[in-house]
């Protein structure tokens, strides 16, 4: 395997990993634990509030499907085929 292609498919295992890992967490009762102990009062309401919440599981989303894109990709180079129907 090329150096190339091993590193995509490092990226791709991050990607996934990093996804799935943000858009569960901050629904979780660990996210609520952990921020409860955060010292600043408004930060610790910024945190639960559902909006930022939200917004951490978006960021996990755009990490699932950049990982789906580079996979599907990486897969029809190795087949010598091209994504885009041609």
């Amino acid at each position: 395997m090329r150096t190339h292609a091993m590193l995509r498919a490092f990226f791709i295992l991050y990607c996934i990993e990093a996804g799935f890992f943000l858009l569960v967490l901050p629904w979780s009762p660990g996210w609520d634990r952990t921020v409860v102990e955060v010292p600043a009062h408004a930060l610790r309401a910024a945190l639960l509030h559902p909006l930022v919440r939200g917004a951490v599981s978006g960021f996990g989303l755009v990490h699932l499907v950049w990982s789906l894109h580079d996979l599907n990709d990486l897969i029809f180079r190795r087949l010598g085929l091209h994504g885009d129907g041609t």
